[in-house]
């Protein structure tokens, strides 16, 4: 499998799973009506896992531009790379978002609250001040990659990853690095998501973002791209720092 493809399709398993236990709580009339952070936080962790055992052993399962970019500025993953990467992350998302749109297209059109739909879609904050939003989820990226990184320097088999052409990456593959991963995300969901929603990933967000603009959905209401940029820019920074900090003390 090409690396590209395996980042589209890990991507989009993410946010299928992760903007479908979203969806599940916050819609009318489903089953999971809400039932609460604690689902919310943990399918997320569980999305980000399953992502990575599907493609890992492909890609190194980055699923984030974040983590992607912050690895190149570091020196621990190819430069030539990322542009595909980051480009096949966003697509898998906007798919991924598609089929959580059409799994629940019936309870879409019984909910009439407009931030209730699109917190389905894309992150937004609990309190709106977009610098402190933008503060939100720099630290919480950079949680998230100089977190992964240093759990992976334990145990260095389960974050590396090898390309088709034989060169050695960091990324999440074997049996233990994306269990490792789910669990560390599920704990910063709930330890710092509560300001933002914790985002962390412009993928994520981004391509959600996009087919909350462009699908048909019944009460749509606005896509708040004033506040798009926090969820892109935070986590690209804090990755950048999160990757750099973390070569600066252990490499």
């Amino acid at each position: 499998m090409n690396v590209f493809v395996a980042e589209f399709i890990g991507t989009a398993i993410l946010v299928l799973l992760g903007n479908g236990v979203v969806a599940n709580v916050v819609l009318n009339k489903t089953k999971g009506n809400n039932s609460g952070w604690i689902v919310i936080t943990t399918a997320w962790g569980l999305a980000v896992m399953t992502g990575a055992y599907a493609v890992g052993w492909v890609s190194g399962a980055h699923l984030n531009p974040a983590l992607t970019i912050g690895f190149a500025v570091a020196g621990l993953f190819p430069k030539n790379l990322v542009l595909g990467y980051v480009i096949a992350q966003v697509l898998g998302a906007m798919l991924g978002q598609l089929f959580v749109f059409l799994t629940y297209k019936r309870h879409y059109d019984e909910t009439t609250d407009t931030g209730s739909i699109l917190a389905s879609f894309s992150t937004g904050p609990a309190i709106r001040d977009l610098k402190w939003n933008f503060v939100t989820e720099a630290i919480g990226t950079f949680m998230l990659v100089f977190g992964l990184l240093a759990i992976g320097h334990i145990n260095n088999q389960a974050f590396t990853a090898t390309l088709p052409n034989g060169e050695i990456i960091k990324g999440f593959t074997g049996i233990v690095g994306p269990l490792l991963a789910g669990f560390y995300i599920w704990s910063l969901g709930l330890s710092l998501g509560g300001p933002t929603g914790y985002a962390i990933n412009p993928a994520r967000d981004l391509g959600p973002r996009i087919m909350h603009s462009i699908l048909p959905i019944t009460n749509k209401g606005d896509s708040d791209w004033a506040y798009a940029w926090v969820p892109i820019a935070g986590p690209i920074i804090g990755g950048i720092i999160g990757a750099l900090a973390f070569a600066a003390a252990f490499n």
